[in-house]
This record gives C-alpha cells, structure tokens and sequence, in this order.
C-alpha cells in the first residue's frame, strides 16, 4: 500500500492511506484489546468491536477525505468481516450484512484488492514473520480450517462482484505483486476518468 500511494501521489493525485481496525485515535485503543493474542474475546464481542471501530473510521476520516477528493486507501474494510467473521467464526450473512450497513452508513469501496495466497504459503509467511521477532495477532493464530474458510470468502465475493473485486496472485516478488497492483489501480482510475469524460451534462 505504501508503494501505491507513492506512485499515485507522483502522478499529482491527493492519497490518503489508512487501515482497519486501529485507523483512528478509537481504533488504536480497540485494536489494542481485540488482537492481543492473551486476550479472551468473545466471537459476538469480536464482530461488534470492529463494527464500532469501523463507525468510527468511516465517520471520522474516509469520508471527511473522500468529501475533499482524496484517494482512499484502507488496508482491511468492511469485506473482511464478511470473511473473517462471517465465514471464520461462523456468523450467518444476514448478521454479518446487518452489522455491516449499520458501521458503514452503506459506504462501499469503488475497487477492492484481494492478496490471494495458498493457506499453507499464507500460514508459512506468517510463521516466518513470528520468527523474525514480529508479533502474530490473535486471527493470525487461528488454524488451518478457519483461515480455509476465510481465503473461500474472499474469493467467493470476488466471483460475485468482479468489476469490483480483483484478485491480485500475491505468490510471486514484492515486484511483481506491485507491478499487477498498479495495472489494476491505473486501468481503474483511467475508466473512472473515461466516465467522467463523457458523462453528458443534465
């Protein structure tokens, strides 16, 4: 994310970039509690907490910068509930969707970014990350089945809304996982300013 906010700002386009949960003053405290590791979080407690950390990220920084035409770039958003949540801990859609719509106000990403990865090649990488002394979150901790039903999540949203989803194959170097991100995002931002142009005035 940082070498696509980069490149976007050379290119004169005002970036803002942020993540979830933890991208406010609020969050940080939330996240502090609800991914420690020795902290025992109730599945319901757990969606709810990142449904009240997401009320606040939307209400007090994506859309205060998408009102003063930023590019917003949040790592993590409302579709990782959805899976992690959802598929992960078991909580039906309509649930999950309820939660969802009442934290975001029905504000939806214009595109999103999969990172897709084999479980075995995801659990590796986090394994290798623990090793070099970086800490490892409770989700992260979760087993082979849970982090299973999450990449299915993901990559059954994706089927379902492919002009919105783009899967990125994150297997291969940092460069060329960042060479397939600028593709995606330049055709994108290229189409959005194509609809622009030729929006007929009313």
């Amino acid at each position: 994310m940082r070498m696509l906010a980069s490149e976007l700002s050379l290119l004169g386009i005002d970036v803002l970039t942020t993540h979830e949960p933890g991208g406010t003053a609020l969050g940080r405290r939330l996240r502090a509690a609800l991914l420690d590791p020795a902290e025992s979080v109730d599945p319901l407690a757990e969606l709810l907490i990142y449904a009240a950390d997401r009320a606040q990220h939307v209400r007090a920084l994506v859309r205060p910068a998408l009102e003063t035409n930023h590019v917003v770039l949040s790592d993590r958003y409302a579709d990782s509930t959805i899976a992690f949540q959802g598929a992960g801990r078991g909580f039906s859609p309509e649930i999950v969707q309820t939660v969802v719509e009442l934290a975001t106000g029905g504000l939806k990403p214009d595109l999103t970014l999969f990172f897709d990865l084999p479980v075995a090649e995801c659990m590796a990488r986090t394994s290798r990350r623990t090793d070099g002394g970086i800490h490892n979150d409770r989700l992260e901790s979760e087993g082979v089945g849970f982090h299973t039903r999450v990449r299915e999540a993901y990559l059954k949203m994706a089927a379902a809304e492919p002009e919105r989803i783009q899967v990125v194959d994150a297997s291969g170097t940092v460069a060329e996982t960042h060479a397939s991100v600028m593709r995606m995002v330049t055709e994108f931002l290229d189409g959005r300013e194509t609809d622009v142009k030729n929006r007929k005035p009313k």
